[in-house]
C-alpha cells in the first residue's frame, strides 16, 4: 500500500491496480490536504500519460475502489459552496475555459481574480450598514441611537444608487465583449460587401456574384480581430425593390445596421455619389470604406477620410483591420470590472430600483424593506446572502442588548 505523498509536492509513482498488482502507468502524484486546495476539500491529483488505454484502465480501477467520474462544473460548484469562489468567479471559469480571443481571455482573468466580486460585495457592505442603522434606528426607539440616522442613511442610499446606476450605464461592453461586437456591412447593390466579409473572415463564407441582390438575408461570420471577438454580418444590398423576399432583406440589413456596434458602409469607389448612403447612420460609429479601388484608379469623388482597398485583392486591408481594431479598442480595452453576463445586470437594476423606492417611501417600515431587497438583490451575484450578517452588523455597531 503506497503512502500519500508530502502536501503539495509532486512525487513520481507507478500506478498499480489494487486488485491484480499490474502496472497501469508511470506518473505523478500530488496530494492537496483541505482546506488548501481548489475546492476546500482534500484533493489527489494523478498526471498520467493520456493514451487511450491508460485513461480507461486507471479509470476502471479508481471505479472499483468507489470513485465516479466529477459532473459538469462540479469541482467548480464545490469551490464555491466551501467558499473558494463567489458565483462571479465560478461564471469567469466557465467564460475562461470558452474565451476564444486575447480580449475575452483578459476579461475572464480580471473576473477569476475577483474583481467584479469585490465591487458587489463592497456594495452589499454598505448595504448591510445603512439598513442596519436603519432597522435598529425603527425596533430599538428607546435606545441611545444618533437622531440624525435617517438622513444619513437617505444620503448615503442616494449615492450608492447613483453608483450603481453609472456601472449599468456601460453600453453592454462586458457582456458584448464576452458574447462577440456586432459589426454590420452595409451600403448599396454590388458593392463588394461580400467579398469584404470573406477577406475578413479568410474563407468563402459569403456566395459572391455580380447579379444586385445576390445576398438577401443577414450572413453572419465570428471572427478573432486583432483579440476581439466580432461577429461580421453581410446584409443585403440598400435599394428600392418591388420583390417581396429583397424588401424583407432589406428590412432585416437596415435593423442589423441600427443594432450593431459598429458599421461599414460600403460603395464602389467608381461610384462615389452611393457613399451618401452612409449618412443614414452619422457619427464615429461608422467608417466609410471605398472598395474596387482595382478597377477605379481615379479615385475622384470620394469623400476624404473614406478607407480605401480592394475586397479581390486584399490591397488596403490591414489598414481597414487596424482601424477596426482601433475603434473597439477605444471602447473595449478597460482595466475596470465590466458586467459580464444579464443575470448580473437583472440584479442590479432591481438593486436600483428599489434604493430608489425607498427614497420615495412614506413610512420607515418601507424604507427597511426596499434596503432589504436591494441588499439580497446585491448578494444574489456573487451567492453571498445571510441574515445572520446583517444581525452581527445591528448587534456589533450598537451594542443591543446587553
Amino acid at each position: 500500500m503506497g503512502t500519500l505523498p508530502p502536501p503539495r509536492m509532486a512525487r513520481h509513482v507507478r500506478v498499480r491496480d489494487p486488485d491484480s498488482g499490474e502496472d497501469l502507468d508511470d506518473g505523478l502524484a500530488l496530494w492537496f490536504p483541505g482546506p488548501r486546495s481548489v475546492t476546500g476539500e482534500d484533493v489527489g491529483e494523478l498526471h498520467l500519460h493520456g493514451s487511450r488505454a491508460v485513461i480507461a484502465a486507471v479509470m476502471a480501477a479508481l471505479g472499483r475502489l468507489g470513485l465516479r467520474l466529477a459532473e459538469p462544473g462540479e469541482f467548480t460548484r464545490r469551490a464555491f459552496h466551501n467558499g473558494k469562489l463567489d458565483l462571479t468567479q465560478a461564471e469567469a471559469v466557465a467564460d475562461l475555459a470558452a474565451a476564444e480571443t486575447e480580449a475575452q481571455r483578459r476579461q475572464a482573468l480580471r473576473q477569476l481574480d475577483g474583481r467584479l466580486g469585490e465591487l458587489y460585495r463592497g456594495w452589499s457592505d454598505r448595504l448591510l450598514r445603512l439598513l442596519a442603522h436603519f432597522e435598529a434606528a425603527i425596533d430599538f426607539p428607546d435606545e441611545d441611537l444618533p437622531p440624525e440616522i435617517e438622513n444619513r442613511v437617505a444620503a448615503d442610499t442616494a449615492d450608492l444608487a447613483g453608483e450603481i446606476a453609472r456601472h449599468l450605464a456601460d453600453g453592454h461592453r462586458g457582456e458584448r465583449l464576452r458574447d462577440g461586437i456586432a459589426v454590420a456591412i452595409v451600403g448599396p447593390p454590388n458593392a463588394g460587401k461580400s467579398s469584404l466579409l470573406n477577406q475578413l473572415a479568410r474563407r468563402e463564407a459569403a456566395i459572391t456574384s455580380p447579379i444586385a441582390g445576390t445576398t438577401r438575408d443577414v450572413i453572419e461570420v465570428v471572427i478573432d480581430l486583432a483579440g476581439y471577438p466580432v461577429v461580421l454580418a453581410d446584409t443585403a444590398g440598400l435599394r428600392d425593390s418591388a420583390d417581396l423576399i429583397e424588401q424583407e432583406g432589406l428590412r432585416r440589413a437596415r435593423a442589423r445596421a441600427e443594432s450593431a456596434e459598429l458599421r461599414l458602409f460600403v460603395f464602389d469607389a467608381g461610384r462615389p455619389e452611393d457613399a451618401a448612403g452612409a449618412v443614414a447612420w452619422p457619427g464615429p460609429d461608422t467608417l466609410v470604406v471605398a472598395n474596387k479601388i482595382d478597377v477605379a484608379p481615379n479615385r475622384a469623388g470620394v469623400p476624404p477620410g473614406a478607407l480605401a482597398l480592394s475586397a479581390l485583392t486584399g490591397e488596403g486591408i490591414p489598414d481597414l483591420i487596424q482601424t477596426l481594431a482601433a475603434r473597439i479598442a477605444g471602447t473595449y480595452d478597460i482595466a475596470a470590472p465590466l458586467l459580464t453576463r444579464a443575470r448580473h445586470r437583472e440584479a442590479l437594476e432591481n438593486a436600483a430600483d428599489a434604493l430608489r423606492r425607498s427614497l420615495a417611501a412614506d413610512f420607515p417600515e418601507l424604507r427597511a424593506e426596499d434596503l432589504r431587497l436591494a441588499w439580497r438583490s446585491l448578494g444574489r451575484i456573487t451567492g453571498r446572502v445571510d441574515v445572520e450578517d446583517l444581525l452581527d452588523v445591528i448587534f456589533r455597531d450598537f451594542c443591543l442588548g446587553k
